[in-house]
């Protein structure tokens, strides 16, 4: 396997409350390899778009370690540190609200570029933004327009174009197609697969879709209240799943044609309070497989297979 691009290590994010601490992503270890999709799934609250921000420093960590090839991003200074985060990009959610409404297209491609000055020429610089704006499939007679005058498809396309214009190798994307309509979902998501066969980037796709995972990922981490319950390929999650939570999530994939045999996971009992929360795993009180062991000790996640991880007592 390649040397990861990005890597974590015991990685924690924590937001203090007036009840306590939040534990909102809780001890993450995950590795990126060059044109590599690690898809990040769980449901709203997970903690999915926070481990996401810490990768990138828009959010403190409370602990452990974030590496971009070997060097933790968190000790860098100076010159240093900005080089490490050119090559660290976002696509963000929701397209409309992620852009400046009173910036033209030009200039909110530009942006980065200036910010950085990676580019001081004027004219060099609308060039690359044309370059760009090609490369992400949109026409030339936008560069004056406004986000507002333009579509979901193409002002995500907007946002796609600012990631790439410092060269990352790295981008996070936090749900890049949830906002949009099923025919421009595929669009752009045929987009990113075509940028990273061409760039070789890295990619952590955030989602909760789990037939768009399906289609990008190479590898899929499963998380649960701040905790990552099961951690494997695409082929062997999709195959079988371990973790109880990962049937229960799977299981609620709508499919195109009716089956009698197919069983529906519902679960009952309450959400764990992921303020200040007890010992134990957080899925137990949802969880038909429960038992005092669960509750007692927290459940590290192992690796019962080669490449598979999974945080359960029913494999150790």
């Amino acid at each position: 396997m390649e040397r990861p691009i990005i890597e974590t290590k015991g990685l924690k994010k924590y937001f203090k409350v007036h009840k306590g601490l939040l534990h909102a992503v809780d001890d993450v270890s995950l590795s990126i390899a060059p044109n590599e999709t690690l898809g990040v799934v769980g449901e709203s609250g997970c903690g999915k778009s926070t481990l996401g921000r810490v990768l990138l420093g828009l959010l403190p960590a409370t602990e452990g370690e974030v590496l971009f090839e070997g060097e933790s991003i968190f000790d860098g200074r100076g010159r240093k540190k900005d080089a490490i985060y050119n090559e660290m990009q976002m696509i963000f959610q929701d397209p409309f609200s992620s852009l400046n409404p009173r910036l033209s297209i030009l200039d909110l491609i530009a942006e980065p570029i200036k910010v950085r000055k990676t580019i001081k020429d004027k004219e060099q610089i609308k060039e690359k933004v044309l370059e760009l704006m090609d490369l992400v499939g949109l026409s030339e007679r936008y560069v004056n327009t406004y986000p507002h005058e333009l579509d979901g498809g193409r002002r995500q396309r907007v946002g796609i174009a600012r990631a790439l214009a410092l060269n990352p190798r790295f981008i996070v994307c936090d749900e890049p197609v949830s906002a949009l309509d099923v025919s421009i979902q595929a669009q752009i998501l045929n987009l990113i697969m075509d940028l990273q066969e061409k760039n070789g980037l890295a990619y952590m796709f955030i989602t909760h879709n789990l037939c768009v995972v399906r289609h990008i990922s190479s590898r899929i981490m499963v998380m649960y209240m701040g905790k990552v319950v099961e951690y494997t390929t695409k082929q062997q999650l999709f195959e079988k799943q371990l973790h109880p939570y990962s049937q229960a999530l799977l299981s609620a994939i709508p499919l195109p044609e009716l089956r009698p045999d197919r069983e529906r996971i519902v679960l009952t009992g309450e959400v764990t309070n992921p303020i200040n929360p007890k010992p134990g795993c957080r899925f137990a009180p949802r969880c038909k497989y429960a038992t005092e062991k669960c509750t007692s000790q927290d459940v590290p996640l192992i690796e019962v297979e080669k490449g598979r991880h999974v945080a359960c007592t029913l494999y150790m």
